[in-house]
């Protein structure tokens, strides 16, 4: 069985109910959703959810929320390992253990759903244990700097600062948007920026953390302009 785990806990302290507000005219989990159903690749799309409201809304999109997340997985200092794994263990005790899984977080309207189905052939033929979202820096991280205390400039690495940019190795990061990976893999904790996962990269314009208002607001704007392109 493969199965889409979203998690979307109620609480939010830095955007106010983040995962139900409007982004380009649907609450923004509703992306997440469609993405998940459209792509076709797993028996059941579940939201992993402590909220009434989340809970509904998802069973109207045609998710599954077959539980209430507890209260110790849904504060501030909930780890999405152990929300996902929580979801898994319940899965094996009250239905049918999940062989393949992905973790798609509700705040991702920018996944498609060709990103899901790519990302887990991608898996597959990699042989490995994960397959993440990810997209290269847009600078290179060779030159990045920081403030001291005394508010002076110090590079993080002085032996770079004569090297052409074009010398400098590329360099990338996490998308913060989906992970798939083995059930198994996830619930034995192996780590996933390692040799266990591959990354699936996709293009800067599609990526945007959205944790803050500018995000939010950053985030809207590229999404606009995409679909008015029909990218």
């Amino acid at each position: 069985m493969n199965v889409a785990i979203i998690p979307a806990r109620g609480g939010s302290k830095r955007i106010l109910r983040k995962n139900l507000r409007s982004f380009c005219n649907k609450p923004i989990i509703a992306w997440s959703i469609e993405a998940a159903l459209n792509s076709a690749q797993f028996d059941k799309v579940i939201v992993s959810t402590d909220d009434d409201e989340i809970a509904q809304f998802a069973i109207e999109k045609g998710a599954d929320v077959p539980f209430v997340r507890p209260a110790e997985l849904s504060d501030d200092h909930a780890i999405t390992r152990d929300v996902v794994n929580h979801a898994l263990t319940w899965l094996a005790e009250n239905e049918q253990p999940a062989e393949y899984c992905c973790v798609l977080y509700a705040t991702a309207p920018f996944v498609t759903s060709n990103d899901l189905a790519s990302a887990f052939a991608q898996l597959k033929s990699s042989k490995r244990d994960f397959c993440f979202a990810a997209t290269s820096f847009p600078f290179p991280i060779q030159r990045a700097f920081y403030f001291t205390p005394q508010g002076d400039i110090e590079m993080f690495d002085k032996k770079q600062m004569k090297t052409r940019s074009q010398d400098l190795q590329e360099a990338y990061h996490d998308a913060g948007q989906f992970y798939w990976g083995k059930a198994d893999a996830f619930l034995k904790n192996l780590p996933m920026y390692s040799q266990h996962a591959s990354a699936f990269l996709m293009p800067r314009y599609r990526v945007q953390d959205i944790d803050t208002e500018e995000d939010w607001e950053t985030a809207e704007l590229l999404f606009s302009a995409i679909q008015s392109r029909g990218m």
